[in-house]
């Protein structure tokens, strides 16, 4: 546990399903890019990115829970359009749930190299770019167990504001059955829903996300959430004193922090839950079961993760002729 001012903790997610080649959802498919790059069509678009996440993830193995965090911010709010990577004044980035996102250095990179005239200029687009990054990390942080096939396809958003971000995204403190309210709306099932929890194996949460459960749980002051294990509330309370540090931060998954596995259930099972939705979901009725079946069936959990992302990154996609490829991930082409 330490003290970190920049790497966001909040809903991340995470991994891994095989698909049949050639399925496809809509106008996305397995394989989109492929013959596309018009001056190399021989040149292979996933396996180029998987290099470059390779290598970043060699220095900075937390990605993974960047990326995954990432994927669900942008595919949330108005659908998986990458309108979360643009900059300015008012758009989702500048939005309080979204101001500790980061890894767009590492898309920026991938999209810059892309457009050189030699690779595939012109049609690669920052939404596909976010959902293959972020299939690579977390097959990276598997122990690359499984390379779990994506569709793409996907074009880009015009459009960006940081009160959809305010609005849509999902706070720490949400209640179970409207989380599931939530995520229903988007197209996404109760059982997506946990598994897409599932991705907190990897992340982080600052103090002052869950500070009211240690210190003033219910607003009464003093009182602790008494669903905390009584020996982790003092681990706690000594990482995040009342009233100051609230930069530092503990790992959402007790267990295997720096895995993509099944341990962050089994950690809210022994009442180890950071976050109140962590916690949550072990002990309400509508969620306890798929939970504790997860916890027991690592395999199982796998391969359903894969899918809930595959699920996730079909959120309001734009295909076909709307939206563009942007020239640069942070800006609106010229023409718009």
């Amino acid at each position: 546990m330490r003290k970190d001012n920049s790497a966001g903790g909040a809903l991340a997610i995470g991994l891994i399903v095989m698909i049949l080649a050639g399925q496809c959802y809509g106008q996305l498919k397995i394989g989109f890019y492929n013959n596309k790059c018009k001056n190399n069509v021989d040149f292979d678009v996933e396996d180029f990115i998987r290099g470059r996440v390779e290598l970043a993830f060699s220095k900075d193995p937390t990605l993974v829970a960047a990326m995954l965090r990432m994927l669900f911010h942008d595919c949330f709010v108005k659908g998986c359009d990458a309108s979360l990577l643009l900059d300015g004044e008012n758009t989702e980035k500048t939005a309080g749930p979204n101001r500790t996102v980061r890894g767009f250095e590492l898309i920026d990179d991938i999209k810059r190299a892309l457009e050189d005239e030699h690779l595939c200029p012109g049609i690669v687009s920052c939404a596909d770019i976010i959902v293959i990054v972020t299939r690579v990390t977390v097959f990276l942080a598997n122990g690359r167990t499984n390379y779990y096939l994506v569709e793409t396809g996907r074009r880009d958003g015009i459009t960006s504001l940081a009160s959809d971000a305010r609005d849509n995204l999902p706070p720490p403190n949400v209640e179970v059955s409207k989380a599931i309210l939530l995520f229903e709306a988007v197209g996404l099932t109760k059982e997506d829903f946990i598994l897409l929890m599932g991705g907190h194996t990897v992340g982080i949460g600052h103090c002052a996300l869950f500070e009211n459960r240690l210190y003033n749980y219910k607003g009464i002051p003093g009182a602790s959430d008494p669903s905390i294990d009584v020996t982790f509330l003092q681990v706690l309370k000594t990482t995040c004193p009342q009233g100051g540090t609230s930069g530092n931060f503990v790992n959402l998954d007790q267990i295997s922090p720096n895995f993509v596995d099944n341990s962050y259930y089994n950690s809210t099972l022994k009442h180890y839950g950071v976050l109140q939705i962590d916690q949550d979901i072990a002990l309400h009725p509508a969620t306890t079961k798929t939970v504790s079946y997860f916890a027991a069936n690592g395999a199982v959990f796998n391969k359903k993760f894969g899918d809930a992302l595959n699920n996730l990154a079909r959120v309001g996609v734009l295909t076909g002729d709307q939206g563009q490829i942007r020239a640069t991930c942070r800006m609106v082409n010229p023409s718009y």
